[in-house]
């Protein structure tokens, strides 16, 4: 049976990276990720789940259903973004991100190899200065010059209180990076200080890198106190957050219509009660 040139191509991206691996490790007929209740995904899902492809496609399947797989590898690799990050309410959109596919230096390794801790907090700045610049340029242009105005002290700008950073793995050179930030409660007229999960993206290893909070305080340089944020920023934030839940609805429903679309699959090829592998010609040589 001939494989389609990018089916058989995905497949061996998955085999090549550790094939020892598929014949030793033991893949769960149970769903990876959970139920629509707004929990994240595993961080390993994407992986995992293009690894069951993999399975499924050595073990031998009908043209049909390595067509069907076929079509699940370009959701994956085309969406692979929306399903990470999307599921857990980041907007993806690169009018949204902080920072998009950036490249990391050279320079940002340390003498073992791995990109500086401080990096990662320069990422986090980056990107949150970013967002808001976004909202200036995108979101909110008639305002613009009172969103930029949140970066500087000119008026109500916004000062960073505290930022925790949970490291996930170490990256290295070369890669890219996209950084997205989204309010972790829905403002209102009384919001003195802002609340904001961050995420930082390997596009190398599909995953998150690193994970940072961070709260920011509204701050009225004028008066010289905090202070509530001008109305139509509320009105923004309010629409953004509206846009989170949306995001994160949508896309862990389509997370849970691919892990059935994969079940299905592993039910019509290596875990069927009469399966047997397909060896190709070699077996008949």
């Amino acid at each position: 049976m001939t494989l389609p040139r990018a089916v058989q191509r995905a497949s061996w991206t998955v085999l090549s990276a550790n094939h020892s691996a598929f014949r030793a490790r033991q893949y769960s007929s149970r769903a990876s990720v959970p139920e629509a209740n707004g929990s994240a995904i595993s961080p390993r899902w994407l992986s995992d789940t293009k690894a069951r492809i993999g399975k499924c496609i050595t073990f031998g399947m009908p043209e049909s259903l390595v067509d069907e797989a076929g079509r699940i590898l370009r959701v994956l690799g085309r969406d692979w973004r929306e399903l990470v990050a999307g599921s857990e309410g980041y907007l993806t959109d690169p009018k949204r991100a902080g920072l998009h596919r950036q490249n990391i230096v050279w320079g940002e390794q340390d003498s073992m190899g791995h990109v500086n801790n401080v990096m990662y907090v320069r990422y986090a700045e980056s990107g949150r200065c970013n967002t808001m610049r976004n909202f200036a340029k995108y979101v909110d242009p008639v305002h613009r010059q009172k969103w930029e105005d949140m970066l500087t002290n000119r008026g109500i700008g916004l000062i960073l209180k505290s930022i925790t950073v949970d490291f996930k793995f170490p990256m290295t050179w070369p890669d890219r990076i996209s950084v997205y930030h989204k309010l972790r409660t829905c403002p209102d007229e009384k919001t003195t200080s802002l609340i904001l999960d961050v995420l930082i993206l390997s596009e190398n290893r599909q995953r998150p890198a690193a994970r940072c909070l961070e709260e920011s305080v509204v701050y009225d340089y004028r008066l010289g106190k905090k202070s509530p944020m001008e109305p139509f920023m509320v009105k923004e934030l309010k629409n953004t957050f509206e846009l989170q839940e949306a995001a994160k609805r949508e896309n862990l429903a389509k997370v849970q219509r691919l892990e059935k679309q994969v079940r299905d699959l592993e039910k019509r090829s290596w875990d069927r009660p009469d399966a047997k592998e397909d060896f190709g010609s070699a077996q008949n040589s």
